[in-house]
């Protein structure tokens, strides 16, 4: 009989984390972190979000509390371990790591510490070797701060979500010299792009359409074929501490942020791997030989 752990692994997707980063603000990032766990474990895959931004958006946007002491402030200074900062949401198979305001110090104090930029994938060691969740969502805050390289340091990939504004090749340039800067100094030499989704979408107007052709013009396959649609649900749903799915499950916010969630299973190739919650049955017994009497 192998170990529990081990069984697992055979027909699952290892733990994958993925970094949700772009340094300017109001671009859809938390939206985006919220909404594509939604998706997944809509997937039945199991999912952990970790907010690792101090405003805590991503916390309050799935119900959560800021709790004092609740974050990963503990664990990146190596005080606590992470699982335990670990709380289960209203919704199935997702679960959060919640945020609180302590987090900006970890800012100023990270850089003082040893080692200050693999903090973050130290604590996490533990949670992916324990292989309870297929992915991990890192919502990180909208800067290249220590958070942020933590994050980098700790992912598997980063995820950028773009507003479709003139400023986004800027940002997203930004981002990728970071990647490069992170894999090149051998703190995550396998960190490599997912993609780049535009959020925030408006098919009616010619700067939407300019800006998504330019992108796709510049980074040629980064870029997600969904776009995310600017619309007034997905702009109240953090608002009720909900995804965009459980607020408006029939909206076109809810359907963009499902067929992502299906373009990023489809890229980490999730469908050759059994969902956390799906069991499969037992083979069947041989069938046992019946003689008659005296045979």
């Amino acid at each position: 009989m192998l170990p529990r752990g081990r069984q697992r692994r055979l027909n699952r997707f290892v733990s994958h984390v993925i970094a949700v980063a772009n340094q300017k603000g109001g671009v859809g990032k938390t939206t985006t972190a919220i909404n594509l766990a939604a998706g997944l474990t809509a997937q039945g895959r199991s999912v952990l979000v970790i907010d690792l931004d101090p405003q805590g958006n991503a916390t309050s946007g799935l119900g959560g509390a800021k709790l004092e002491r609740g974050s990963a402030y503990g664990a990146l200074l190596g005080q606590e371990e992470l699982s335990g900062k670990i709380r289960a949401t209203d919704f199935k198979n997702l679960y959060v790591v919640p945020s609180e305001l302590d987090l900006c110090g970890a800012e100023i104090e990270l850089p003082q510490v040893e080692k200050h930029l693999q903090r973050l994938r130290q604590a996490l060691g533990p949670i992916r070797a324990a292989d309870d969740y297929e992915l991990v969502i890192i919502d990180c805050p909208p800067s290249l701060g220590s958070l942020t390289l933590n994050a980098f340091a700790a992912a598997d990939s980063v995820l950028v979500p773009l507003q479709c504004e003139y400023f986004a090749l800027e940002g997203i340039s930004m981002v990728n010299r970071l990647l490069a800067q992170v894999r090149d100094s051998g703190e995550n030499p396998s960190l490599r792009l997912l993609g780049i989704v535009m959020t925030m979408f408006d098919g009616r107007t010619r700067l939407s359409q300019q800006v998504l052709e330019e992108v796709r013009a510049h980074f040629p396959g980064a870029i997600f074929e969904t776009t995310i649609p600017r619309t007034t649900r997905l702009a109240e749903a953090p608002s009720h501490g909900k995804p965009i799915r459980q607020y408006d499950p029939h909206g076109v916010g809810a359907a963009a942020y499902d067929v992502l969630a299906q373009e990023v299973a489809d890229r980490l190739r999730l469908s050759e791997y059994a969902p956390a919650n799906v069991v499969e049955a037992p083979a069947p017994e041989p069938p046992v030989a019946v003689t008659g009497e005296g045979a």
